[in-house]
């Protein structure tokens, strides 16, 4: 006989780890017990040895589906002369290893439940279990215990009591257990007051009337209406100021999408996976004519399948009430609008009294519920990437806040990211914690959002930094909270180059310690010249960068309202091979045009710019595809969408010069653009052209130096043609391409690699 203590890390909280346990110790014979702490899960076993090394095999095994084991440790103890069985003890407080698990989609065996007039729960819109259900945006400290949740003004009925302190029942210890005597409940309100009759009856009716419906879920509000109603998505475009942004769906299952999107196997296992994403999938030829006005000039649908109760019961409500869940597997034609519900640019609103005041203005009911959102957290969106990895473009609900793990350990590092597509990082050992998207910090209530996030986030995970990272401009507002945050916590900070972020966060996620050559091509990032970068070759070693390269420069003509009207990048292009005439005729729209080509003809000083995002936009508004936007890259976008449904051609002419300092000029590119070339035949040929210019530039580089890979960040690499091609094109040339897989290229992955820099620099 032998007894030992078991120390778990991971995600092993919440999730029926020690149901699991208790059944598993006495399958096996062993005494002992297990309990919640601020390390994870401790537990005592005592038993002969085969039987403690079978138990911690299965263990590693068997684990419960939404937990995570990340660490095992087992020490000897001595022996019990008298062992008494195996108990669940009381969890206990302190330490600073434990984890939370992310909100996970209704389970098989709820939703089997949910749809069995049998069952006491037939219907309930809050059923869950430890396999399913809210975590992260509902417990507001750890461990996970119902006392610390927005469940604690929820007291038990004796049935559901009697479930949640069975250890051999899957509801054992799940905290936000509940049924409609004692739990949660739903309210639909309209500007009148509470509706009549049943809240998810009225409610389809309302959708299927047209009308838009505020929509409660895990993280958040949704703004809901039927995507085939052409009418009703226009009011909620202009009720959203969001003129031509895409929106996405919802659909009952994959499906109900065979007619309006092209569905891979990572596609399909990503849409049906327990975090429930919203997958960008290629449209149908009919797809637009289907969603009028859903996903307007863009190659792509953005979709996700339900992942509450409620959102189920609205399909089930919409397919007659069937019994069972056979219903599920069969094509629906409910389809669903379901975007944020928050005014343009504002935070997602998550409390009802924010959902009411705002009806007027965005809705014309609310479908509310009573339990409270502690954080807030916006749906996660994700495209197939190349070589069959998943691509993250917003990193929330379903991911957040799973640790990234790092190569090796070193000090607490607090990163506030930059000013765009914000999210913030919190390391704790040899882990990086991103938060959820926060959003652009344009806006007060986001940056207030963003002080409230890091405050969450050091308290949950029970770490005090020892320093702050943030982005190299001192005017961000994330850049003087990081600095406030220092004096605050006396502790120093480390301002990170913009572009050295992006690669560092790639070095991060893929736990890479050597020196690489990276590319960074994003819309803009202040250089350490004081410059507009945003292409960029860099030797990257740990907490050192050196700039190697950068794409010839452009005028920026009104600083930061060209990445708004592209237009003016064309001029800025058409000027650099002396065409300043052509530009009031090319673009007769624009009242500024002929001053504009007055100023750069005189040589009037304008900012100039690396930035590989501006000459996207000089390429859409030259090839006429957009010469203004309303919403970020949108022009870049509409590129990418014609060269997608147009293909590249095989074999590209060269249209780059490289010159002895290692600048890379577009230039002959971008003219034959502007010679006259149609819309979808001149989106391809830039990015077929693109993708080998970048390719021979960095290959050359690498030569030089005998480096063999190369990281490649920032948000042009969302761009799904620019990301395989020059994966492609650097493997033809023997280069590896390293790229994110974990957290988004772009800006909202930035505080990730902040935060990668800044322990090694203080760790150095």
């Amino acid at each position: 006989m032998a007894r030992e203590q078991l120390t778990v890390r991971g995600i092993v909280q919440g999730v029926g780890f020690r149901p699991f346990v208790y059944r598993l110790a006495g399958e096996l014979a062993l005494s002992g017990w297990i309990r919640n702490d601020g390390d994870g899960v401790t537990m005592e076993l005592q038993g002969d040895d085969a039987r403690l090394d079978g138990f911690a095999a299965r263990l590693l095994l068997e684990r419960p589906p939404l937990a995570r084991i990340d660490q095992l440790l087992r020490q000897p103890l001595p022996e019990l002369a008298q062992p008494d069985g195996f108990a669940i003890l009381a969890s206990e407080s302190g330490g600073a290893h434990a984890a939370i698990g992310a909100d996970s989609c209704t389970c098989d065996a709820c939703l089997a439940e949910l749809f069995n007039p049998a069952n006491r729960r037939y219907r309930y819109p809050f059923i869950n279990c430890t396999d399913c259900g809210p975590r992260y945006t509902l417990v507001s400290r750890l461990p996970y215990d119902r006392a610390q949740t927005s469940m604690a003004a929820f007291a038990q009925c004796p049935a559901c009591l009697d479930e949640y302190r069975d250890p051999l029942h899957r509801r054992f210890h799940a905290e936000p257990n509940a049924c409609s005597i004692c739990g949660p409940s739903l309210a639909l309100l309209d500007a009148t007051g509470p509706a009549a009759g049943d809240a998810i009856a009225e409610t389809l009716k309302r959708l299927q009337d047209g009308e838009i419906v505020a929509i409660k879920g895990l993280g958040g509000f949704h703004l809901a209406c039927d995507a085939r109603n052409a009418a009703a998505v226009a009011r909620l475009r202009q009720r959203k100021a969001r003129e031509e942004k895409p929106l996405a769906i919802m659909a009952a299952n994959a499906a109900s999408l065979a007619e309006l999107a092209r569905i891979d196997e990572l596609s399909g296992r990503l849409l049906c996976s327990p975090q429930r994403p919203i997958v960008l999938l290629p449209k149908t030829a009919g797809c637009d004519d289907a969603l009028p006005g859903v996903a307007p000039d863009v190659a792509w649908l953005g979709v996700m399948l339900p992942y509450t109760p409620l959102h189920y019961l609205l399909f089930h409500e919409a397919a007659g009430r069937p019994d069972g869940t056979s219903w599920l597997a069969e094509p629906q034609s409910l389809l669903l609008v379901m975007t944020s519900a928050n005014p343009h640019g504002e935070p997602l609103i998550t409390r009802n009294e924010d959902a009411r005041a705002l009806l007027p203005d965005l809705a014309d009911a609310v479908l509310e519920h009573d339990r409270d959102i502690v954080t807030r957290c916006d749906d996660s969106v994700l495209r197939v990437g190349c070589h069959g990895h998943a691509q993250f473009l917003r990193r929330g609900r379903g991911y957040t806040p799973c640790a990234i793990g790092l190569s090796r350990g070193g000090p607490s590092v607090l990163a506030l990211g930059a000013h765009l597509k914000n999210t913030l990082c919190l390391t704790r050992g040899n882990e990086a914690f991103l938060s959820q998207h926060i959003g652009d910090l344009d806006r007060v209530a986001n940056c207030r959002t963003l002080e409230a996030a890091a405050g969450h986030l050091q308290a949950l995970l029970s770490v005090r930094p020892q320093f702050i990272a943030h982005d190299l401009h001192p005017d961000y507002f994330s850049s003087r909270l990081a600095r406030e945050l220092a004096e605050r916590l006396n502790i120093p900070a480390l301002a990170v180059q913009h572009h050295h972020a992006h690669i560092a966060a790639i070095l991060a996620e893929q736990q890479c310690d050597e020196t690489v050559l990276g590319l960074a091509l994003d819309g803009v990032g202040l250089g350490d010249d004081g410059g507009a970068w945003g292409g960029e070759l860099l030797m990257v070693d740990g907490a050192h960068s050196q700039r190697l390269g950068h794409l010839s420069t452009l005028a920026l003509p009104g600083g930061d309202r060209a990445a708004r009207e592209p237009w003016r990048m064309a001029a800025a292009a058409l000027h650099s091979w002396g065409a300043d005439e052509e530009i009031p005729a090319r673009f007769p729209n624009e009242a500024a045009a002929p001053q504009l080509a007055l100023w750069l003809n005189q040589g009037k000083a304008l900012t100039r710019t690396s930035s590989l995002g501006r000459h996207f936009d000089a390429a859409a508004a030259l090839l006429g595809i957009a010469a203004r936007t309303s919403f970020e890259a949108q022009a870049a976008i509409r590129l990418e969408g014609l060269a997608e449904r147009h293909g590249l051609p095989p074999k590209p002419p060269r249209r780059h010069q490289i010159d002895q300092d290692n600048h890379l000029d577009l230039t002959p590119l971008l003219r034959q653009l502007a010679s006259g070339m149609a819309p979808a035949a001149g989106a391809a040929l830039f990015h077929a052209c693109l993708i080998e210019a970048l390719a021979d530039w960095a290959a050359q580089t690498a030569r030089r130096l005998g480096l063999r890979r190369v990281a490649c960040g920032g948000g042009c690499l969302q761009n799904a043609i620019l990301a395989r091609g020059l994966h492609a094109a650097l493997g033809r040339r023997g280069l590896s391409m390293l790229q994110a897989r974990l957290v988004p290229a772009g800006d909202g992955g930035l505080a990730l690699g902040q935060a990668w820099v800044a322990q090694r620099h203080f760790n150095q």
